[in-house]
Order: C-alpha cells, then structure tokens, then sequence
C-alpha cells in the first residue's frame, strides 16, 4: 500500500471516529446545557488564541460561485472555512448552521470558504460537485479541492472541519466534526467584533435543520456507518460472505443480528461499492435508528433505476424517508446520499430492505441518524 492509500484509510478512520463520537458530544452537551452555555459565553471575555497562519488556497481544480481566492483577497475579512464532501452526513447535519450564520454575518464581514474535498470518486467530478451546490443552494465560495491540495495545506484530517480565521488571516479557533454550535457562533462574534464590526447583535441564531439537515436522534442511534466495497465492509453477513471483485449469487441467512447486512441475487462486490448484476437484487440491514441513508447511484446519472423499500417486510408508510414514498417507492439516479427512512415511532431493532427492479445501481455506504 503506499503513501497515498495510507493516507486515504487514516482520512476515512478518523471519519468514522467522528461519526462515532458526535453521539457522545451531543450527549454531552444536552446533559449539561448550563456547562455548554457557559463555554460559549466565556468567549465574549476570553481571548482566543493563534493557532497559526491560513495556509495558500491553491490547488483547487475549480472554484464555484467566485473567481479563485488567495488569503491576500481574503485579509481584512473573518473567514470560515468548512471542508466538506457533499455525501457525509455529518456535514448536511451541520450545514444548517452554517448557511445560518453566513446569512446573519455576512453583511458584517463574515466570508463562509467552502473547501469540497470528495471521499467518493463521484465526488471528485466537478459536475456533481456544481449539481450538489445548486440542489443545496449554496452561494458561499466553494474552492473543489479534488486533489486534497487545500485539505492538506491546513494537515485537515476530518468531513467535517471547520477553521475560523481573523481578519489579520490567523487561524484562531477549529471545530472537527459536528456539535459545538454555541461557541463557534461566540467565536464569529467575537472575531468580528475585534475586527470593528458591530451591529449584528450577541444573541445566538436558532437554527432548526430540516430534512437532511435535522439533528440526529443521538440517543436512540446504535447502528455505526457501514460501507459495501469489500475491503471497508463490516459485518456482512450473506452465505459464503464476501467474493471480491466476482459476480456472485448471494443469500440472506434465516436472522440477521443488529447491525449485520447482506446481499441477495446476484451482486458483484467490488473496492468501494456493491453492484447487482441481474433485476430484483437486494440490500438487507438490521439497524437500531430514526433515519437510515445510503450513498448510491445509477451507473448512467441520465437513467433512473426503479427500487422498493421494506421496513419488517411491510411499506414503510409513516417511516418513509425524503426520497421514497409511503409505499417504499423511489429511484435512485444522480450519485449522492438518500435519505430511505425516517421513523416516526418508537426506535427498536428493525429490519430494512431495499430491491433494484433492474441492474446498473451503485450502493456504497449505509449512514444513520
């Protein structure tokens, strides 16, 4: 393995670490909201410290909705910068504070600095990159950092990360991952306010993310992310378990275990992804969460590729997520995350099953909320 793929599973370890660990955060912070608050206040009295200079912004392969920026055009400005990927459910959860604050600061000197660095080698492609921006409607900056070349300027390890710059170009605050909302708000606060700027009051937005964006139910989630390529996958439990790289006609054993999945039809899994080769494949996923994603896509974006969704073998009805209807109905097209369910009842072990009605799907990543 070399350097690069070393640093490609390092990326995507530390990932799941945040994944796993914004529950606890969260917990955390709603078992002791005093303590929260009281952290936030304490930066409107306290200094923030350096922590260094914002490196060179150079490397990206595009930029959308602005010209190139350099730290020079930036200097006089408080910059957030924000890596992301538009597939990390972290980051969607996140971005409903993040587009709060560039709407409330902005006016005040506040510039949002998208950095798009792709897990996915979807993501990589500018296009999607463009369609993901459009559909979330971004207008903030957005530097498509496909060769890691910003990502590594700021040694950044985390989707996502958040770095909030002075107006003298100073690194002076960082969040990795989700939470922590009160006192990076305190953080802009206090660094425009050093700045000069006034006017933008020091109470806290209230933000309320709906959809993708909604908080996740930390304390009724027990299922961890789970990816379908080979080499990453855990807890696969289909007969004979998994042929690499082989099309291969796979079954459902008679009981699934909490967080164990399976494959049934016939299915090529392949690094990074699982394929089905033949109509009517199917996922199956024994999970313990409100929301269940999957990161897929079609193998022809142009084609949209039928499937059914099952929760204990019935309709999901009530429970259905953004992109299927109450009958468990939806189609999977351009390559980005859907959202499959959303349960609006009491949270136990269920079983999900998704069925492609034909072959050309993509499926690379389960995600929960």
């Amino acid at each position: 393995m070399d350097s690069t793929q070393t640093s490609h599973w390092i990326r995507h370890g530390r990932r799941q670490f945040l994944h796993l660990a914004a529950g606890a955060v969260a917990a955390t912070q709603l078992d002791m909201p005093n303590s929260a608050w009281g952290q936030a206040a304490s930066m409107k009295s306290q200094s923030v410290p350096v922590e260094g200079e914002i490196p060179p912004l150079t490397g990206a392969i595009a930029w959308i909705n602005t010209p190139p920026l350099t730290p020079a055009d930036l200097r006089g400005k408080i910059v957030l910068v924000e890596f992301w990927t538009y597939t990390c459910i972290n980051w969607r959860r996140s971005h409903a504070y993040i587009r709060t604050w560039a709407e409330r600061y902005s006016p005040h000197g506040l510039v949002v600095l998208g950095v798009h660095t792709p897990e996915f080698p979807f993501e990589h492609e500018v296009g999607n990159v463009q369609r993901a921006v459009n559909a979330m409607k971004i207008t903030y900056p957005v530097a498509v950092d496909s060769e890691y070349a910003i990502w590594k300027a700021f040694d950044n390890n985390y989707w996502p990360a958040f770095y909030f710059v002075d107006a003298q170009g100073r690194i002076r605050y960082h969040q990795f991952g989700e939470g922590a909302y009160e006192q990076s708000e305190m953080v802009i606060q206090r660094l425009l306010t050093e700045a000069g700027s006034s006017g933008f009051g020091h109470g806290l937005t209230p933000v309320d993310g709906q959809g993708f964006e909604a908080a996740a139910d930390w304390g009724d989630l027990q299922s961890p992310e789970n990816y379908l390529g080979y080499e990453r996958a855990q807890n696969f439990a289909s007969i004979d378990g998994a042929v690499p790289d082989k099309s291969h006609n796979y079954s459902v054993p008679s009981r699934l275990s909490l967080n164990q999945w399976a494959l049934s039809g016939d299915w090529t899994m392949e690094q990074g992804l699982s394929r089905p080769n033949t109509a009517g494949g199917k996922i199956v996923n024994r999970f313990h969460a409100r929301d269940l994603h999957l990161v897929m896509g079609s193998s022809d974006p142009s084609k949209p590729i039928r499937l059914r969704v099952t929760i204990g073998g019935a309709a999901p009805k009530a429970d259905h997520g953004l992109d299927i209807d109450a009958d468990g109905w939806g189609t999977v097209q351009e390559p980005r995350l859907y959202q499959l369910v959303r349960q609006s009842r009491a949270i136990t072990d269920r079983t999900f099953e998704i069925q492609f009605a034909e072959p050309g799907s993509r499926a690379y990543c389960f995600t929960f909320g």
